[in-house]
């Protein structure tokens, strides 16, 4: 997979641009530890395969973020989807729902570079193999 964005995942973020450095850097860390890892871009989200979805990007908003005013408005933010076998019990996951036996879907809202950081890798690598192994 190519460092470089492509076109769609440029227009995914279109009306969304400032949350646009946030995916760059969760994208190149992605790419970076998850080997073999291909990108498709969808009407709502970006996924994440290898042979099969292990992570996605969206902008689902995962947890309640207080009200969004003109003089207060949301910070740019991504939602980073992956499933486990288990439940993460952090603080970190703003939404985790078991849809079958032991698949544990979660969502976590990124709003600042730093929270791109290796416990949040660790996850994603874990859910690639897991998805490696389906």
């Amino acid at each position: 997979m190519s460092s470089t964005l492509a076109i769609s995942e440029l227009m995914f973020f279109d009306t969304k641009s400032e949350a646009l450095p946030l995916y760059e850097i969760l994208r190149a860390q992605i790419l970076k530890t998850c080997p073999g890892t291909t990108i498709q871009v969808k009407k709502t989200q970006i996924s994440f395969y290898n042979r099969h979805l292990f992570a996605a990007v969206s902008f689902l908003p995962a947890r309640k973020r207080g009200r969004q005013t003109k003089a207060n408005p949301l910070p740019p933010y991504i939602t980073l989807t992956f499933g486990l076998s288990h439940c993460l019990t952090s603080p970190r996951v703003d939404a985790a729902v078991c849809p079958y036996p032991e698949r544990w879907t979660h969502h976590i809202m990124i709003e600042r570079e730093e929270q791109i950081d290796d416990e949040l890798i660790v996850w994603v690598q874990e859910a690639a193999k897991l998805a490696e192994r389906k």
